[in-house]
């Protein structure tokens, strides 16, 4: 088999490599988007929202990609309420697959999977946090290729979700058989904020009662 690292792609490639096709008019994703706008968040999470961003705002573009992550993304994800000993947020694990001839290999900056300690099956692949896209790799396509293996893992029966993250700008994902699709970005400095957690939220809905199982 063909081994590449997940900082090896970019959508072109892969798209080439593994027969993909991004696609504009995704059904899933709507979906997604439209479970969220149902969800209520409450007053101490809008407390807890506005808290977070506070920093964020005023000196967010500076940070590097592990500010990043430690002092705004993992802690939105975990006010999400993501854990239940059903599934988990897991940061920094290591996901390798065959799709195709190709062994596809890469540290996730974060998964949604099934499992307590140690992730399971994963079903939203993955976050990925960049300060810019001059990181090593794209952002999108190394969200897409372990959103690939992922699907691989699922035996290719499950829509896979995901995310990536460009300094401020939150874009999700949907990878459903061959097609993939891509959200508008989501500002986390202005009121996106609380569009971003309410997609979590729904997230976890259709991971718990759609996905699993």
């Amino acid at each position: 088999m063909i081994k590449a690292n997940f900082k090896d792609w970019t959508l072109t490639k892969l798209d080439k490599a593994f027969g993909l096709q991004q696609i504009w008019d995704c059904e899933l994703l709507e979906k997604w988007q439209s479970l969220s706008q149902n969800v209520v968040i409450s007053e101490f999470d809008e407390q807890i929202l506005l808290k977070l961003q506070n920093p964020l705002i005023k000196g967010g573009r500076a940070w590097n990609e592990a500010e990043l992550e430690s002092k705004f993304i993992t802690p939105l994800i975990i006010q999400s309420d993501i854990d239940d000993g059903e599934i988990g947020y897991f940061l920094e694990r290591h996901l390798k697959g065959g799709v195709g001839e190709y062994e596809l290999t890469g540290i996730v900056d974060g998964m949604i999977a099934t499992g307590f300690r140690e992730p399971d099956i994963p079903f939203f692949c993955m976050h990925e946090y960049k300060k810019s896209i001059e990181n090593a790799g794209m952002p999108d396509a190394q969200a897409l290729v372990a959103m690939l293996v992922a699907r691989e893992i699922n035996e290719n029966k499950k829509p896979i979700y995901g995310m990536y993250i460009v300094g401020l700008m939150w874009n999700f994902m949907l990878l459903n058989g061959n097609d993939y699709c891509i959200s508008r970005g989501y500002n986390a400095e202005v009121e996106d904020v609380f569009d971003i957690f309410k997609m979590l939220k729904a997230l976890k809905n259709i991971i718990k009662t759609e996905l699993i199982g």
